[in-house]
Protein backbone atom coordinates (compact mmCIF):
# COMPACT_ATOMS: atom_id res chain seq x y z
CA UNK A 1 0.00 0.00 0.00
CA UNK A 2 1.05 3.58 -0.58
CA UNK A 3 1.67 5.79 2.46
CA UNK A 4 1.13 9.54 2.64
CA UNK A 5 4.10 11.66 3.74
CA UNK A 6 3.34 15.21 4.86
CA UNK A 7 6.21 17.70 4.97
CA UNK A 8 5.83 20.08 7.91
CA UNK A 9 7.88 22.90 9.36
CA UNK A 10 7.28 22.60 13.10
CA UNK A 11 5.51 20.78 15.93
CA UNK A 12 2.18 22.52 15.38
CA UNK A 13 2.04 21.49 11.73
CA UNK A 14 3.18 17.99 12.68
CA UNK A 15 0.19 17.67 15.00
CA UNK A 16 -2.20 18.82 12.25
CA UNK A 17 -0.70 16.30 9.82
CA UNK A 18 -1.12 13.42 12.27
CA UNK A 19 -4.65 14.36 13.29
CA UNK A 20 -5.73 14.51 9.64
CA UNK A 21 -4.29 11.20 8.63
CA UNK A 22 -0.71 11.56 7.37
CA UNK A 23 1.20 8.27 7.66
CA UNK A 24 4.67 9.86 7.92
CA UNK A 25 5.59 13.32 9.22
CA UNK A 26 8.57 14.91 7.47
CA UNK A 27 10.39 17.95 8.89
CA UNK A 28 11.87 20.53 6.54
CA UNK A 29 12.33 24.26 6.13
CA UNK A 30 9.76 25.25 3.49
CA UNK A 31 11.62 28.47 2.70
CA UNK A 32 13.94 26.40 0.47
CA UNK A 33 13.39 23.28 -1.61
CA UNK A 34 15.30 20.86 0.64
CA UNK A 35 16.07 22.97 3.67
CA UNK A 36 16.78 21.41 7.06
CA UNK A 37 15.26 22.54 10.34
CA UNK A 38 17.30 23.11 13.50
CA UNK A 39 17.69 20.07 15.79
CA UNK A 40 15.66 21.75 18.54
CA UNK A 41 12.69 22.20 16.22
CA UNK A 42 12.98 18.60 15.07
CA UNK A 43 13.05 17.33 18.66
CA UNK A 44 9.94 19.38 19.47
CA UNK A 45 8.12 17.85 16.50
CA UNK A 46 9.19 14.33 17.49
CA UNK A 47 7.83 14.99 20.99
CA UNK A 48 4.56 16.35 19.54
CA UNK A 49 4.07 13.32 17.33
CA UNK A 50 5.09 10.87 20.03
CA UNK A 51 4.76 7.29 18.84
CA UNK A 52 1.71 8.01 16.69
CA UNK A 53 3.65 8.22 13.43
CA UNK A 54 7.19 7.82 12.08
CA UNK A 55 9.10 11.11 11.74
CA UNK A 56 11.59 11.89 9.01
CA UNK A 57 13.76 14.93 8.35
CA UNK A 58 15.99 16.20 5.55
CA UNK A 59 19.72 16.85 5.81
CA UNK A 60 19.43 20.07 3.81
CA UNK A 61 20.98 21.38 0.62
CA UNK A 62 24.51 20.35 1.49
CA UNK A 63 27.64 20.01 -0.58
CA UNK A 64 28.49 16.47 -1.66
CA UNK A 65 31.21 16.01 0.96
CA UNK A 66 31.18 12.68 2.82
CA UNK A 67 32.06 14.10 6.23
CA UNK A 68 29.43 16.85 5.95
CA UNK A 69 26.58 14.48 5.05
CA UNK A 70 27.60 11.95 7.69
CA UNK A 71 27.62 14.64 10.37
CA UNK A 72 24.20 15.97 9.30
CA UNK A 73 22.68 12.48 9.28
CA UNK A 74 24.03 11.81 12.78
CA UNK A 75 22.58 15.08 14.13
CA UNK A 76 19.13 14.23 12.76
CA UNK A 77 19.28 10.73 14.23
CA UNK A 78 20.31 12.22 17.60
CA UNK A 79 17.24 14.47 17.48
CA UNK A 80 14.96 11.43 17.32
CA UNK A 81 13.98 11.03 13.66
CA UNK A 82 13.16 7.54 12.40
CA UNK A 83 14.24 8.40 8.86
CA UNK A 84 16.89 10.70 7.43
CA UNK A 85 16.35 11.96 3.89
CA UNK A 86 19.72 12.69 2.27
CA UNK A 87 19.81 14.92 -0.81
CA UNK A 88 21.99 13.27 -3.47
CA UNK A 89 22.80 16.09 -5.86
CA UNK A 90 24.78 15.44 -9.07
CA UNK A 91 28.45 15.55 -8.16
CA UNK A 92 31.61 13.61 -8.90
CA UNK A 93 31.82 12.65 -5.20
CA UNK A 94 28.23 11.40 -4.91
CA UNK A 95 29.17 7.71 -4.94
CA UNK A 96 31.81 8.37 -2.29
CA UNK A 97 29.22 10.14 -0.15
CA UNK A 98 26.81 7.22 -0.43
CA UNK A 99 29.46 4.75 0.69
CA UNK A 100 30.49 7.00 3.56
CA UNK A 101 26.91 6.98 4.87
CA UNK A 102 26.94 3.21 5.36
CA UNK A 103 27.91 3.70 9.02
CA UNK A 104 24.98 6.06 9.61
CA UNK A 105 22.68 3.51 7.94
CA UNK A 106 23.36 1.15 10.85
CA UNK A 107 21.71 3.45 13.38
CA UNK A 108 18.96 5.22 11.40
CA UNK A 109 16.98 4.48 8.25
CA UNK A 110 18.42 6.49 5.38
CA UNK A 111 16.41 7.58 2.34
CA UNK A 112 18.46 8.73 -0.64
CA UNK A 113 16.72 11.56 -2.49
CA UNK A 114 17.42 12.22 -6.16
CA UNK A 115 15.98 15.16 -8.09
CA UNK A 116 14.07 14.80 -11.34
CA UNK A 117 15.00 18.27 -12.56
CA UNK A 118 18.69 17.46 -12.00
CA UNK A 119 18.50 14.19 -13.91
CA UNK A 120 17.59 11.39 -11.48
CA UNK A 121 19.75 8.37 -12.23
CA UNK A 122 18.56 4.84 -11.46
CA UNK A 123 22.16 3.65 -11.75
CA UNK A 124 22.92 4.60 -8.12
CA UNK A 125 20.05 2.56 -6.67
CA UNK A 126 22.21 -0.56 -6.45
CA UNK A 127 24.89 1.36 -4.58
CA UNK A 128 22.30 2.71 -2.14
CA UNK A 129 21.19 -0.84 -1.37
CA UNK A 130 24.78 -2.03 -0.93
CA UNK A 131 25.43 0.86 1.48
CA UNK A 132 22.52 -0.03 3.74
CA UNK A 133 19.98 2.63 2.72
CA UNK A 134 16.36 1.84 3.57
CA UNK A 135 14.86 3.57 0.56
CA UNK A 136 15.17 5.95 -2.35
CA UNK A 137 12.99 8.85 -3.41
CA UNK A 138 12.61 11.13 -6.42
CA UNK A 139 11.75 14.77 -5.72
CA UNK A 140 12.19 18.11 -7.46
CA UNK A 141 14.83 20.64 -6.43
CA UNK A 142 13.40 23.76 -8.07
CA UNK A 143 9.93 24.09 -6.58
CA UNK A 144 8.96 26.87 -8.98
CA UNK A 145 10.10 24.95 -12.03
CA UNK A 146 7.36 22.34 -12.38
CA UNK A 147 5.88 19.18 -10.94
CA UNK A 148 7.45 15.75 -10.87
CA UNK A 149 5.38 14.62 -13.87
CA UNK A 150 6.67 17.59 -15.88
CA UNK A 151 10.14 16.00 -15.74
CA UNK A 152 9.42 12.26 -15.73
CA UNK A 153 6.43 10.45 -17.21
CA UNK A 154 4.65 7.54 -15.57
CA UNK A 155 6.64 4.98 -17.57
CA UNK A 156 10.00 6.29 -16.29
CA UNK A 157 8.66 6.62 -12.77
CA UNK A 158 7.30 3.08 -12.94
CA UNK A 159 10.73 1.79 -13.89
CA UNK A 160 12.22 3.67 -10.96
CA UNK A 161 9.75 2.06 -8.55
CA UNK A 162 10.42 -1.37 -10.03
CA UNK A 163 14.19 -0.91 -9.81
CA UNK A 164 13.99 0.19 -6.17
CA UNK A 165 11.83 -2.80 -5.32
CA UNK A 166 14.21 -5.15 -7.12
CA UNK A 167 16.96 -3.95 -4.75
CA UNK A 168 14.80 -4.31 -1.63
CA UNK A 169 14.40 -0.54 -1.13
CA UNK A 170 11.34 1.54 -0.32
CA UNK A 171 10.36 3.73 -3.28
CA UNK A 172 9.04 7.26 -2.76
CA UNK A 173 7.76 9.96 -5.12
CA UNK A 174 7.41 13.68 -4.43
CA UNK A 175 7.89 17.01 -6.15
CA UNK A 176 5.24 19.76 -6.06
CA UNK A 177 2.55 17.11 -6.42
CA UNK A 178 -1.04 18.24 -6.82
CA UNK A 179 -4.30 16.41 -6.11
CA UNK A 180 -4.82 15.33 -9.77
CA UNK A 181 -1.38 13.65 -9.69
CA UNK A 182 -2.38 11.26 -6.92
CA UNK A 183 -4.52 8.73 -8.81
CA UNK A 184 -1.98 8.71 -11.65
CA UNK A 185 0.94 7.93 -9.34
CA UNK A 186 -1.05 5.34 -7.40
CA UNK A 187 -0.97 3.30 -10.62
CA UNK A 188 2.73 2.76 -9.88
CA UNK A 189 2.12 1.58 -6.29
CA UNK A 190 5.02 3.52 -4.72
CA UNK A 191 5.62 2.91 -1.03
CA UNK A 192 5.35 6.63 -0.26
CA UNK A 193 3.90 9.75 -1.88
CA UNK A 194 5.26 12.99 -0.40
CA UNK A 195 3.46 16.34 -0.26
CA UNK A 196 3.97 19.90 0.87
CA UNK A 197 2.46 22.34 -1.65
CA UNK A 198 -0.81 20.39 -1.98
CA UNK A 199 -1.29 20.46 1.80
CA UNK A 200 -0.95 24.23 2.23
CA UNK A 201 -3.45 27.04 1.91
CA UNK A 202 -3.85 28.17 -1.72
CA UNK A 203 -1.13 25.76 -2.82
CA UNK A 204 1.58 28.01 -1.36
CA UNK A 205 4.26 25.73 0.08
CA UNK A 206 5.51 28.52 2.35
CA UNK A 207 2.05 28.96 3.90
CA UNK A 208 0.80 27.01 6.89
CA UNK A 209 -0.63 23.52 6.56
CA UNK A 210 -4.37 23.53 5.79
CA UNK A 211 -6.43 20.84 7.51
CA UNK A 212 -8.90 20.90 4.61
CA UNK A 213 -6.12 20.41 2.05
CA UNK A 214 -4.64 17.54 4.07
CA UNK A 215 -8.07 15.92 4.18
CA UNK A 216 -8.35 16.21 0.39
CA UNK A 217 -5.07 14.42 -0.29
CA UNK A 218 -5.70 11.87 2.46
CA UNK A 219 -9.04 10.93 0.88
CA UNK A 220 -7.32 10.22 -2.44
CA UNK A 221 -4.88 7.70 -0.92
CA UNK A 222 -6.42 4.58 0.58
CA UNK A 223 -5.19 4.06 4.15
CA UNK A 224 -2.68 1.31 4.76
CA UNK A 225 -4.60 -1.71 6.00
CA UNK A 226 -1.73 -2.64 8.30
CA UNK A 227 -1.04 -0.69 11.46
CA UNK A 228 1.32 2.23 11.01
CA UNK A 229 3.97 2.14 13.71
CA UNK A 230 7.11 4.07 14.47
CA UNK A 231 8.95 1.54 12.31
CA UNK A 232 9.28 1.54 8.55
CA UNK A 233 6.21 1.72 6.34
CA UNK A 234 5.40 -1.51 4.55
CA UNK A 235 4.71 -2.24 0.92
CA UNK A 236 2.09 -4.56 -0.43
CA UNK A 237 4.46 -5.23 -3.35
CA UNK A 238 1.55 -4.92 -5.76
CA UNK A 239 2.67 -5.03 -9.39
CA UNK A 240 2.11 -1.54 -10.81
CA UNK A 241 0.99 -3.08 -14.09
CA UNK A 242 -2.02 -4.59 -12.36
CA UNK A 243 -2.79 -1.70 -10.06
CA UNK A 244 -5.29 1.06 -10.67
CA UNK A 245 -6.01 4.18 -8.64
CA UNK A 246 -7.94 3.36 -5.50
CA UNK A 247 -9.94 4.87 -2.74
CA UNK A 248 -13.60 4.52 -3.73
CA UNK A 249 -16.07 2.08 -2.23
CA UNK A 250 -19.06 1.83 -4.57
CA UNK A 251 -22.39 0.68 -3.16
CA UNK A 252 -24.08 -2.20 -4.89
CA UNK A 253 -27.44 -0.41 -4.93
CA UNK A 254 -26.13 2.41 -7.13
CA UNK A 255 -26.72 1.87 -10.84
CA UNK A 256 -26.20 5.25 -12.51
CA UNK A 257 -22.92 5.66 -14.38
CA UNK A 258 -20.96 8.32 -16.24
CA UNK A 259 -18.87 7.65 -19.32
CA UNK A 260 -15.24 8.78 -19.28
CA UNK A 261 -13.53 8.43 -22.64
CA UNK A 262 -10.30 8.91 -24.55
CA UNK A 263 -10.57 9.19 -28.32
CA UNK A 264 -8.04 8.84 -31.13
CA UNK A 265 -4.92 8.44 -28.98
CA UNK A 266 -2.16 7.37 -31.38
CA UNK A 267 1.09 5.85 -30.05
CA UNK A 268 4.03 4.02 -31.68
CA UNK A 269 3.74 0.45 -30.40
CA UNK A 270 5.80 -2.73 -30.72
CA UNK A 271 3.01 -5.04 -31.79
CA UNK A 272 2.34 -7.84 -34.26
CA UNK A 273 2.82 -11.56 -34.82
CA UNK A 274 5.04 -11.30 -37.92
CA UNK A 275 8.81 -11.30 -37.50
CA UNK A 276 9.10 -7.99 -39.35
CA UNK A 277 6.80 -6.38 -36.77
CA UNK A 278 9.31 -7.07 -34.01
CA UNK A 279 11.84 -4.74 -35.61
CA UNK A 280 10.08 -1.37 -35.63
CA UNK A 281 7.18 0.24 -33.77
CA UNK A 282 3.99 0.96 -35.71
CA UNK A 283 1.29 3.50 -35.03
CA UNK A 284 -1.72 2.22 -33.13
CA UNK A 285 -4.90 4.17 -32.38
CA UNK A 286 -6.77 3.72 -29.11
CA UNK A 287 -10.36 4.59 -28.26
CA UNK A 288 -11.44 3.74 -24.74
CA UNK A 289 -14.72 4.45 -22.94
CA UNK A 290 -15.24 3.61 -19.26
CA UNK A 291 -18.60 3.54 -17.52
CA UNK A 292 -17.91 4.58 -13.94
CA UNK A 293 -20.11 4.61 -10.87
CA UNK A 294 -21.50 8.06 -10.19
CA UNK A 295 -20.97 9.54 -6.74
CA UNK A 296 -24.09 10.37 -4.73
CA UNK A 297 -23.53 14.11 -5.24
CA UNK A 298 -22.34 16.47 -7.96
CA UNK A 299 -18.60 16.31 -8.63
CA UNK A 300 -16.75 18.95 -6.63
CA UNK A 301 -13.10 17.92 -6.59
CA UNK A 302 -10.71 15.07 -7.44
CA UNK A 303 -12.32 12.82 -4.85
CA UNK A 304 -15.44 12.65 -7.02
CA UNK A 305 -13.97 11.85 -10.44
CA UNK A 306 -12.35 9.11 -12.48
CA UNK A 307 -9.60 10.95 -14.35
CA UNK A 308 -9.08 10.32 -18.05
CA UNK A 309 -5.35 10.40 -17.23
CA UNK A 310 -5.85 6.95 -15.70
CA UNK A 311 -6.81 5.65 -19.13
CA UNK A 312 -3.89 7.19 -21.02
CA UNK A 313 -1.38 6.33 -18.29
CA UNK A 314 -2.59 2.73 -18.19
CA UNK A 315 -2.12 2.38 -21.94
CA UNK A 316 1.37 3.90 -21.86
CA UNK A 317 2.53 1.65 -19.02
CA UNK A 318 1.27 -1.51 -20.72
CA UNK A 319 2.76 -0.80 -24.14
CA UNK A 320 6.12 0.19 -22.63
CA UNK A 321 6.68 -3.24 -21.09
CA UNK A 322 7.31 -5.57 -24.03
CA UNK A 323 6.46 -6.51 -27.59
CA UNK A 324 2.81 -7.55 -27.79
CA UNK A 325 1.92 -10.14 -30.38
CA UNK A 326 -1.82 -9.53 -30.80
CA UNK A 327 -4.13 -6.52 -30.75
CA UNK A 328 -6.62 -8.73 -28.89
CA UNK A 329 -4.05 -9.34 -26.16
CA UNK A 330 -3.34 -5.61 -25.87
CA UNK A 331 -7.04 -4.75 -25.65
CA UNK A 332 -7.59 -7.37 -22.94
CA UNK A 333 -4.71 -6.03 -20.83
CA UNK A 334 -6.01 -2.47 -21.06
CA UNK A 335 -9.52 -3.54 -20.10
CA UNK A 336 -8.30 -5.67 -17.18
CA UNK A 337 -6.19 -2.85 -15.74
CA UNK A 338 -8.93 -0.25 -16.00
CA UNK A 339 -11.51 -2.57 -14.42
CA UNK A 340 -9.39 -2.88 -11.28
CA UNK A 341 -10.54 0.64 -10.41
CA UNK A 342 -13.34 0.21 -7.86
CA UNK A 343 -15.66 2.65 -9.64
CA UNK A 344 -15.26 1.15 -13.12
CA UNK A 345 -18.33 -0.87 -14.16
CA UNK A 346 -17.55 -1.62 -17.79
CA UNK A 347 -15.05 -0.62 -20.44
CA UNK A 348 -15.00 -0.57 -24.23
CA UNK A 349 -11.53 -0.77 -25.76
CA UNK A 350 -10.87 -0.28 -29.48
CA UNK A 351 -7.33 -0.92 -30.75
CA UNK A 352 -6.46 -0.23 -34.40
CA UNK A 353 -3.21 -0.84 -36.27
CA UNK A 354 -2.88 2.02 -38.73
CA UNK A 355 -0.10 0.71 -40.99
CA UNK A 356 -1.46 -2.60 -42.25
CA UNK A 357 -3.10 -1.28 -45.42
CA UNK A 358 -5.49 1.38 -46.72
CA UNK A 359 -7.23 1.97 -43.42
CA UNK A 360 -7.23 0.69 -39.87
CA UNK A 361 -7.57 -2.89 -38.71
CA UNK A 362 -7.99 -4.09 -35.17
CA UNK A 363 -10.41 -5.15 -32.49
CA UNK A 364 -13.04 -3.69 -30.19
CA UNK A 365 -13.95 -5.43 -26.95
CA UNK A 366 -16.45 -4.74 -24.18
CA UNK A 367 -15.71 -6.04 -20.71
CA UNK A 368 -17.77 -5.72 -17.55
CA UNK A 369 -16.79 -6.01 -13.96
CA UNK A 370 -18.42 -8.92 -12.12
CA UNK A 371 -20.56 -7.57 -9.29
CA UNK A 372 -19.10 -10.07 -6.83
CA UNK A 373 -15.65 -8.43 -7.07
CA UNK A 374 -16.88 -4.86 -6.85
CA UNK A 375 -15.44 -4.32 -3.40
CA UNK A 376 -12.26 -2.48 -2.58
CA UNK A 377 -10.82 -5.10 -0.26
CA UNK A 378 -10.97 -7.75 -2.96
CA UNK A 379 -8.49 -5.74 -4.99
CA UNK A 380 -5.69 -6.06 -2.47
CA UNK A 381 -5.37 -9.64 -1.21
CA UNK A 382 -1.73 -9.01 -0.22
CA UNK A 383 -2.46 -5.88 1.78
CA UNK A 384 -2.41 -7.67 5.10
CA UNK A 385 0.81 -9.54 4.43
CA UNK A 386 4.11 -8.20 5.69
CA UNK A 387 6.89 -7.79 3.16
CA UNK A 388 10.01 -9.56 4.44
CA UNK A 389 12.24 -7.14 2.53
CA UNK A 390 10.89 -4.08 4.34
CA UNK A 391 12.90 -2.98 7.37
CA UNK A 392 10.95 -2.77 10.59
Amino acid sequence: MTLMLASVTDAAEADVAVRHGADIVDLKDAATAFGAVLPARLRAAVDAVGRRRPVSAVTGELAMRPEVLASAAAAIADAGASYVKVGLFPDERRDECIRALSLAARRVKLIGVMFADYGANDAIIGLLAESGFAGVMIDTARKSGGRLLDYMDVVKLGRFVDTARAHGLLAGLAGSLEAPDVPRLLLLAPDVLGFRRALCADGDRTARLSAEAVDMVRALIPPDLRAVTAGAPGSGKIDYRLLAARGYSPRSDETETDCIFVRDLVLPIRIGAYAREHENPQNVRFNVAVNVQRPDHAAQDMRDVFSYDLITDSIRMIVAQEHIALVEMLAERIAALILTHPRARSVTVRVEKLEVGPGGAGVEIVRRRPSEVAKVHHLYPAAGEADPKVAR
